[in-house]
């Protein structure tokens, strides 16, 4: 899904650790906006979210239910803004199914410290404007630089389907539609874990979907969003480099694995964590063997047992057992 993007060519870019001060990187390509006379199509209230420092946590967490593309920009370039009306439009047509997030990383100093890494990690240096997708508040590089609506929304195109095979089909609520259909309304129960999640209270989004699932024990998608709520909770406050360092240490320490398969799974990283879990499986005995068993069984309902690679990760859990 990841784009090969050219980051010293790319048009409108601008290279904040180089830039002399606003003004400096004026585009020569097309902003992406719209063409004179045409009408803009409505941005629906709640599709685009503005990030600050104080709320980015928040905001990452929404992309466990719901896609997200994040645009970096600077106000210390105005043109750079342009990629955001951009993205909007396209998300615009989604029907919920992406969420925007924007992040001004000159006007919030903060910002730029937290996303500049990842920039120079995507893209050969902190440049913006910049577009990731987000998946369970993993940053996933598009591309540097403007893009017009085309590109941007094969760009799309290609994140969602990532997001289905991750089990990421949740909506941001647009608010009802005048004259159309009602039968993609969301539950209220699943409305109401949805929220939760996005204010940051797991406890509750964990309390909505139970009570969900008592009222009907065949809602899927209520087992699924609980188990992925779980996930985020054991995951909350874990340090990755820290936790690959004590599984590293000794390979058949079971609970250092099963944190490591955890945050692999929240990373995208499925088919990494399960070949983990199956190796323990195989080579582990009595309740070491039985707790890597019961875990990775847990992280099928994770990633959905309609998802391809929780069949390939069954059959192999299949062939460590017998």
């Amino acid at each position: 899904m990841t784009q090969t993007p050219d980051p010293l060519g790319t048009r409108g870019a601008v290279d904040l650790s180089k830039a002399a001060g606003p003004g400096a990187g004026t585009p020569t390509g097309p902003s992406g906006a719209a063409a004179p006379g045409a009408a803009a199509p409505a941005i629906p209230p709640g599709l685009v979210v503005e990030v600050t420092p104080e709320n980015l946590q928040q905001a990452l967490t929404r992309t466990v239910q719901v896609a997200g593309l994040l645009v970096l920009w600077s106000s210390g370039h105005p043109q750079t803004r342009d990629l955001v009306d951009t993205v909007a439009r396209v998300a615009a047509r989604q029907d919920g199914r992406v969420i925007v997030l924007t992040a001004d990383l000159t006007g919030h100093p903060e910002l730029l410290q937290i996303f500049s890494p990842v920039l120079q990690q995507a893209f050969g240096q902190a440049t913006v404007p910049a577009t990731f997708g987000l998946l369970q508040g993993q940053p996933v590089p598009l591309f540097p630089g403007l893009a017009d609506d085309a590109q941007v929304t094969q760009a799309v195109e290609q994140l969602l389907q990532a997001a289905v095979q991750n089990g990421i089909t949740g909506r941001v609520d647009l608010g009802p539609v005048e004259g159309g259909p009602d039968e993609d309304a969301v539950p209220p129960l699943h409305q109401a874990a949805y929220d939760a999640i996005e204010r940051g209270d797991l406890a509750a989004a964990t309390a909505a979907y139970e009570q969900a699932l008592a009222e009907d024990p065949k809602d899927e998608d209520a087992r699924l969003g609980l188990a992925q709520v779980r996930l985020m909770e054991r995951t909350s406050g874990v340090d990755l480099a820290a936790a690959r360092a004590a599984a590293a240490a000794d390979p058949t320490d079971v609970g250092a694995a099963i944190v490591v398969a955890d945050l692999d799974v929240l990373g995208g990283h499925v088919e990494d964590a399960f070949s983990r879990l199956v190796d323990l499986v195989r080579t582990t005995t009595d309740d070491d063997r039985d707790r890597a068993r019961t875990h990775l069984i847990e992280l099928f309902s994770v990633v959905g047992n309609d998802d391809e690679r929780v069949r390939r990760g069954r059959t192999a859990l299949m062939s460590a057992l017998f």
